[in-house]
């Protein structure tokens, strides 16, 4: 019996670490994925003239005009 119980045990730690080895490689591949994601995304992101300097975010300058003009009226 005592025996018995010594596998029991032994297969369950053997299984929860392969499980936890498993779950730590799915993560590893998230997070390369995302950090490759995010690399394509500074890419388009920061965007720069031909003279070199970055180039402003026209959005966030129409919608502060809109605003403005809210505020006026």
């Amino acid at each position: 019996m005592k025996r018995f119980l010594a596998v029991l045990v032994a297969a369950m730690f053997l299984a929860t670490a392969a499980y936890a080895a498993e779950e730590k490689k799915a993560d590893e591949k998230k997070a390369e994925g995302k950090a490759k994601g995010d690399a394509k995304g500074e890419k388009t992101k920061g965007a720069k003239s031909k003279d070199g300097k970055a180039v402003a975010d026209t959005k966030g300058e129409k919608a502060k005009t809109k605003d403005e003009k809210k505020a006026e009226k």
